[in-house]
């Protein structure tokens, strides 16, 4: 009997099965320090507990993108090990912080499967939980990857694909308990925009940009335990190029965005995602963002804004996203819709 591995393939795959991944993991202020580290992450209510806790909240969370990559790395094994590519997102939801000590899992459930008109590949559909060592739900998300067939003959799974909602309902965002932006300090937070002085259609070019490098890519795929064949092996893929990790991508995007966004201070609402086209090292990542819309909340001094954040390779100019066939700009790396919270 095999002891290793190999993976699912998609026809391993069956509408309804729940997944329970290994290994859970306790987070410390490590992966912060890490995380800081990878990416220049400025946030103010992730990077100074005093800050923190005159917003409310009794110390600073882990950044919500350590909680997301800690979720989604434990589900690599058994959801995109053998995976063509990670396609998109939907319906996600931060639904409480993570702080230092926190221990989190991760379980998934198959909720639509497609096989590719080629026969060799399918896409998987799949709802992620994250729970914490008290068993509540810190992250829940919908994602979709292509993933090969182990044998291209093996019949094709009845086609399901879910219905997934456009956007989160501002209704339903999660706010923290205790969170209150009636006495946040603009200053310390690095920018004085506040929720009032965005509009619905406006764009930020964030202007800065990095160039990714191979070695932080691969220190970031280890960090988070994403043990995917196309990041690690660089024999997998038929041009001998390990693909830079999506999630390596966001949050380099979403550090970028600071310059513009400063006090868009918690990720509370993934409604939508897309990796437009791969990313090497050498790419240059830059970004910008597009106003979607506005909420108001319950919380005291605190506002909801959606947000489109675009990135792009360095040569790209901002503000372009798809071309006339409706496709996305060969430059576009990612195209990824979420709601923030700011102050008011």
């Amino acid at each position: 009997m095999a002891k290793t591995n190999p993976g699912r393939f998609f026809e391993d795959y069956k509408l309804g099965q729940v997944i329970a991944h290994a290994v859970p993991r306790t987070l410390s202020g490590g992966e912060r320090a890490l995380y800081h580290a990878l990416y220049p992450a400025r946030h103010a209510l992730y990077s100074s507990d005093e800050f923190a806790r005159a917003c409310g909240l009794p110390a600073a969370p882990l950044d919500d993108m350590i909680a997301f990559h800690t979720v989604f790395g434990k589900t690599v094994p058994d959801v995109s090990l053998n995976a063509v590519a990670n396609l998109g997102y939907a319906e996600g939801r931060f639904l409480m912080p993570v702080y230092p000590g926190d221990t989190l899992r991760s379980e998934s459930e198959v909720i639509g499967l497609k096989q590719n008109s080629n026969g060799k590949s399918g896409v998987v559909y799949v709802r992620t939980r994250g729970l914490n060592q008290r068993a509540e739900v810190v992250l829940e998300y919908v994602r979709w990857v292509m993933v090969r067939k182990r044998d291209p003959e093996a019949p094709a799974p009845e086609t399901v694909i879910p219905a997934l909602a456009d956007v989160v309902d501002p209704g339903d965002l999660m706010i923290p308990p205790g969170l209150d932006f009636s006495g946040y300090d603009f200053t310390l937070a690095g920018e004085p925009h506040r929720w009032g002085d965005y509009e619905p259609g406006e764009t930020i070019d964030h202007v800065d940009g990095v160039t990714i490098e191979e070695a932080e890519h691969m220190i970031a795929t280890r960090l988070w335990q994403n043990t995917a064949k196309v990041h690690f092996d660089a024999t997998f893929r038929p041009d001998g190029q390990r693909l830079i990790y999506g999630g390596h991508v966001i949050s380099m995007a979403r550090a970028l965005s600071f310059n513009g966004l400063a006090n868009a201070q918690m990720i509370v609402g993934l409604n939508g995602g897309a990796h437009a086209n791969p990313c090497f090292s050498g790419d240059t990542v830059k970004a910008w963002s597009e106003v979607l819309d506005k909420a108001e909340t319950d919380a005291p001094g605190v506002g909801a804004i959606r947000l489109r954040l675009v990135a792009v390779k360095g040569d790209a100019e901002p503000f372009a996203l798809k071309g006339t066939d409706g496709k996305y700009s060969p430059e576009v790396l990612l195209d990824l819709d979420y709601w923030a919270l700011m102050p008011r």
